[in-house]
């Protein structure tokens, strides 16, 4: 195998090699297999996109169909598991803990007291799109 970057290892090639394979037989089961490039004779840029995207979904369905067929990692317990890991800390409340410890941060740093700290939150809530503002506010 041949790279035209000197920086990369002979593992890092074959890598790289690897990920580039998977995207030819993607493309080859596309075009002989699903008829990427046969099945429409549409012209209008919209509509090769919709073919595309269409050909795109079916390929997945087929991986997905095959993966779960050959490859029991990804499925049942695994995937359900995790659900409850990520449901532990939800975006708004990340965003509440983020402002807390900023707050926190420049109240110790003494550059601002109290008060201007406050102002300055309720300054950032008050530019927030307002379903962030009503969310961050339930929040805190």
């Amino acid at each position: 195998m041949v790279s035209t970057d000197l920086t990369l290892s002979e593992e890092e090639i074959i890598q790289t090699y690897g990920k580039r394979w998977n995207i030819e037989v993607f493309f080859k089961m596309c075009k002989s297999y699903l008829k990427l490039g046969k099945e429409t004779r549409a012209i209008s840029y919209d509509a090769l996109t919709a073919h595309t995207s269409i050909v795109f979904a079916r390929y997945m369905m087929l991986a997905l169909e095959q993966r779960r067929n050959t490859d029991e990692r990804s499925l049942g317990e695994l995937f359900f598991l995790t659900i409850d890991e990520l449901e532990d800390l939800h975006y708004l409340n990340a965003l509440a803990s983020l402002l807390s410890l900023l707050m926190d941060c420049a109240k110790e740093a003494e550059i601002l007291d109290e008060e201007q700290v406050n102002q300055m939150l309720d300054l950032f809530v008050a530019k927030l799109p307002d379903l962030w503002g009503k969310c961050l506010k339930q929040c805190a």
